[in-house]
């Protein structure tokens, strides 16, 4: 935690996570004119100065993409800040400041999605798990519902080319789509079909879970690709997602996070 406090409070790594906000999965000359553009003259120097905390904050996360490297806005810390700190202490006036960490979760996002290769967003975390563990409650259909948004159940036998479907709690479809690659226990790649959206508007999105471990924790990470303004709120849903896993994972309860929805 401390090391989040540190890193918001500077103004200028404030700006870097507002640009990235605006427009996720940026190059170091990108976010350089983006500071610039707030009002801040520095250096290429300077900028990779303010990655390097805000990526020892896991703030930001990055992605290699040919030549290129691409900076993500990674929302997990800030939910797990809200969940722990600032949601409990809501009806006290002194945390009503506190409360612009949501921007950064909510509101509208503009989605990057200039190159198929490249994706649109990415989140981070660690759990303190195993990647079997893991791979279990990201497979399982009784373990997705304790995790899951609307307490979903995925069907399906996770084989390349296999359908897969979420349905809730109360029984009605959600999520659903196609296995297009899986690596048992190191990465999952899915078409994203919403169900609940008109067909014709459905874009042709995916996501991947990548499993890494890490001594006594897994990095798991979240991409998603091929997102449009259609799907502007699935990075919500993604960092709760993810958020509520790592708690049910690492003490059995999934958080409550009903006053987000």
């Amino acid at each position: 935690m401390d090391a989040i406090f540190k890193a918001l409070g500077d103004d200028t790594r404030r700006k870097i996570l507002d640009t990235l906000h605006r427009k996720n999965g940026q190059t170091l000359s990108e976010l350089e004119a983006g500071v610039a553009d707030a009002g801040f003259e520095m250096t290429r120097f300077g900028v990779m100065k303010h990655l390097k905390v805000l990526e020892a904050a896991n703030l930001v996360v990055s992605r290699k993409e040919g030549r290129f490297k691409y900076h993500y806005l990674n929302a997990i810390p800030l939910q797990e800040v809200i969940d722990r700190w600032i949601e409990p202490l809501t009806q006290k006036p002194l945390a009503r400041a506190a409360l612009n960490l949501k921007s950064l979760l909510e509101g509208e996002t503009v989605m990057n999605t200039s190159t198929e290769t490249k994706p649109d967003f990415v989140l981070e975390t660690y759990i303190k798990t195993t990647p079997e563990k893991l791979w279990d409650a990201l497979t399982n259909g009784e373990l997705s519902r304790h995790y899951f948004q609307g307490q979903a159940s995925v069907k399906c036998d996770f084989k390349k080319g296999s359908p897969y479907l979420y349905t809730s709690g109360e029984g009605n479809e959600m999520l659903g789509g196609e296995i297009i690659d899986v690596e048992p226990m190191k990465r999952l790649e899915m078409s994203f079909v919403p169900v609940w959206m008109d067909k014709k508007d459905v874009p042709d999105s995916r996501n991947v879970y990548e499993i890494e471990q890490a001594g006594e924790t897994c990095k798991l990470t979240i991409m998603h690709f091929g997102v449009t303004e259609q799907l502007e709120g699935v990075r919500k849903g993604w960092s709760q997602i993810a958020a509520r896993l790592k708690s049910y994972l690492e003490t059995g309860q999934a958080l409550d996070l009903s006053a987000h929805n």
